[in-house]
């Protein structure tokens, strides 16, 4: 599938619901008007979206971090023993600072 590295914490559990939360608002919603209409139409339960999306949210937020795998960037690569970095050229070529040549 992919290489990219999954958080299985409760957070990121949580967060990855919300798609799947607002489908089946949006299905349901829809579904209502169908049976129903009139009051029970669409442009009249529209806020339930933005209700389960803060609902999610809120969720989400309180839930905790507990092995949570971040996705800052890739690790540092360690260099050899004995191997030292390029270090840039100082100020002055080649003479020790705080000493005349």
């Amino acid at each position: 599938m992919s290489d990219r590295i999954r958080c299985s914490c409760r957070r990121c559990t949580i967060r990855s619901l919300m798609g799947p939360a607002i489908i089946i608002t949006i299905g349901v919603l829809f579904l209502l008007s169908e049976m129903r209409g009139g009051y029970l139409d669409f442009s009249n339960t529209y806020p339930v979206i933005l209700i389960v999306i803060g609902a999610v949210s809120l969720a989400a937020a309180l839930a905790p971090t507990e092995g949570h795998v971040s996705s800052a960037g890739a690790p540092a690569i360690p260099t050899a023993p004995g191997l030292s970095s390029p270090q840039a050229p100082g100020p002055s070529s080649g003479a020790p600072q705080g000493q005349r040549p």
